[in-house]
């Protein structure tokens, strides 16, 4: 499934950096700390990026747990970086997994978060044409 197109657009407006995001009726904002110049009106992007990793984690762990009908109650995931630097990024993750769950249904979730859609666009060969409009 494709995703929804996203719009997003910043004016002059100073200090602050506040983007705004669209995507189909639903509306947030970016901005950076104020400490880099913004107004902190918003999450930084980076921090958007590790939330969408940690949002398609905890979906597609409850989803697979659902659809095995595994006691699955929770699913929590931090995120950070433990590195970033201009050759390589690492990216922590960390899942806790809430239920009574035996070790083969924690080892298999365990795989299934790696297998997300969004850490596969993160860990596969991304390209990103871009125009002028």
């Amino acid at each position: 499934m494709a995703a929804r197109p996203v719009t997003v657009r910043i004016g002059a407006t100073y200090p602050s950096y506040a983007t705004q995001l669209v995507v189909g009726h639903h509306h947030t904002v970016a901005d950076e700390p104020v400490d880099l110049g913004g107004g902190d009106t918003g999450p930084a992007p980076d921090e958007i990026l590790l939330s969408a990793l940690g949002a398609c984690t905890a979906i597609t762990l409850r989803m697979y747990a659902e659809r095995k009908q595994w006691p699955l109650e929770g699913v929590e995931v931090k995120l950070g970086y433990a590195e970033r630097g201009k050759d390589k990024t690492v990216i922590t993750r960390q899942v806790e997994l809430r239920g009574k769950l035996d070790s083969g249904q924690r080892e298999r979730l365990l795989q299934i978060a790696n297998a997300c859609p969004v850490h596969k666009i993160l860990t596969g060969p991304v390209e990103i044409p871009t125009t002028l409009v």
